[in-house]
């Protein structure tokens, strides 16, 4: 495992290196080859999941080294699906350092083991799965705003760089944002509701440690808020555009009404005595 584990932090490392020169040096071979590295450790990070999952009889949430690994993996996952649909080339130099660091991190943690019961390692797996998925999803937003931020600069200082016209445009990082978060929501949401479930069937009855998750409460209820935000902002959005719609649609059969009065289409109404 110790292998697969240097094999794979090298592949990171490289990858984001030429991510990093593909930033500064626009030269397509460079975003390709990186690509191939972020894939080929990805593929080698799965063996180490499986791995230690046959080791430990369970998934690999247990252990400060588990936690680590399996959320750089699930960065990862996260930006190879958002790299397929949205095809941003720079978006890797922004998010694959992040799963680097989580990653390294785990390499001096202690890699011992420890057990559960069946019943209470069920919830378990559901609640960190969900929970670091989602928390990965919640870092490629991290990264989009990164490139937000320097977008919204350029534009306002009215001084357009290099960087603006390499990063994609503030519609389409709105858009990434937007996403990740309906997807990265629900799924700590419903991670923090399993992790309730698990605490009660271990403890045997409800308990809530603060200590534990007070990030995860803060974290949710950060873009919460913003989902709240998002939503009230799409529906007055769509609330004006339908009123616009109506205001248009009526102002335009006053117009047809009038032209085909003139037209002597639709004759007055004679007048009554």
């Amino acid at each position: 495992m110790k292998f697969l584990f240097g094999v794979t932090l090298s592949c990171y490392l490289l990858g984001m290196a030429k991510y990093f020169l593909y930033l500064t040096i626009r030269r397509k071979i460079l975003f390709i080859i990186a690509t191939v590295f972020i894939a080929a450790g990805f593929v080698f990070h799965t063996g180490i999941l499986v791995l230690r999952s046959i080791e430990t009889g369970h998934g690999p949430y247990t252990t400060t080294f588990e936690y680590y690994t399996f959320f750089s993996w699930a960065i990862v996952l996260v930006y190879l699906v958002a790299e397929v649909r949205y095809k941003i080339k720079d978006l890797g130099s922004f998010v694959i350092p992040i799963a680097f660091i989580s990653l390294a991190y785990a390499v001096f943690q202690s890699w011992h083991t420890e057990t559960t019961e069946p019943v209470i390692r069920f919830w378990l797996t559901i609640h960190r799965t969900l929970s670091f998925i989602g928390y990965a999803a919640l870092t490629l937003t991290f990264g989009v705003g990164i490139m937000y931020i320097i977008q919204e600069k350029q534009l306002k200082s009215k001084h357009l760089g290099a960087f603006y016209y390499r990063l994609p445009s503030l519609e389409v990082l709105d858009d990434i944002n937007k996403k990740a978060v309906d997807v990265g929501f629900p799924l700590i949401t419903f991670g923090f509701i399993s992790g309730i479930i698990w605490a009660w069937q271990r403890d045997g009855y409800f308990s809530l440690d603060f200590k534990r998750t007070i990030l995860m409460i803060i974290t949710w209820t950060i873009y919460g808020t913003l989902l709240v935000i998002s939503c009230m902002s799409c529906y007055e959005h769509h609330r004006f555009r339908c009123k616009s719609q109506d205001s248009t649609c009526r102002d335009q059969g006053e117009v047809s009404l009038w032209r085909k009065t003139c037209r002597g289409i639709i004759e007055c109404p004679p007048k009554i005595p």
